[in-house]
């Protein structure tokens, strides 16, 4: 029975994954293991069936033990653990959430609805890195993939910008610290209708600025802003 590593299922994109497979009760057949960065020895999430304590995430000697790795934990994750797993010669499938391996070599970007002939032949090469696409991509190409299909469209250039759920859980809850924070500090504004619109600009500008608001994760300002580039340089 194959044996299945997941990391990064506490985050949005893992949770999403984890609804997905509980509402297909697709955690039967494998042996599910789960992984994390920030509590090991604890319990797992419930998936109808029984699984060990949470194991340590940057374990290279406890991830080789798994056939398959599927990872939603992040680009700084990847490229970290990656390469020390395929150095200590471990050869199973690696699937990744994460925008890491998108353009290696010898990775392939999967989006089943659209490119399943593209995956079989890789699976049939022997390709063992399958990465996910960004995820408002992959959305725009299950809508007119089969208009690309029939010969309908002959291009497509896209642009997206990284959303906060895209950089972890603990960003997500930062977010919304950061506009309960905004709240609070304009609460008394918000009260009174009468309030100018200049006057509350200022207030949530204040707020923002306030050298209490919280900006551990992010390191800067999200809510109320927009934060022009946030991830690595490629």
């Amino acid at each position: 029975m194959a044996r299945v590593a997941f990391i990064g299922w506490r985050g949005m994109v893992g949770s999403v994954l984890m609804d997905r497979m509980m509402a297909e009760d697709d955690f039967h057949g494998f042996e599910p293991v789960f992984f994390t960065t920030s509590q090991v020895g604890q319990k797992g999430p419930k998936v109808g069936i029984r699984i060990p304590p949470l194991k340590d995430a940057y374990d290279v000697r406890e991830l080789k033990t798994a056939d398959i790795i599927v990872t939603c934990q992040g680009s700084d994750h990847t490229k970290e653990i990656y390469p020390k797993l395929r150095k200590a010669g471990w050869k199973g499938f690696w699937i990744d959430a994460s925008s890491a391996l998108r353009m290696n070599e010898n990775s392939i970007i999967i989006l089943d609805p659209v490119n399943r002939d593209v995956i079989d032949r890789g699976l049939n090469k022997g390709i063992r890195d399958y990465i996910g696409g960004n995820c408002t991509v992959s959305l725009m190409l299950m809508a007119i993939g089969g208009l690309f299909r029939e010969n309908l469209v002959e291009w497509v250039t896209s642009m997206t910008y990284q959303a906060a759920s895209g950089a972890g859980a603990n960003n997500m809850r930062e977010l919304v610290e950061q506009m309960a924070y905004v709240g609070k500090a304009s609460r008394k504004l918000l009260d009174r209708p009468a309030t100018a619109a200049l006057e509350l600009d200022k207030c949530v500008l204040g707020a923002i600025h306030d050298k209490n608001f919280p900006r551990k994760v992010f390191g800067y300002p999200l809510a109320a802003n927009l934060l022009p580039w946030i991830d690595s340089a490629m």
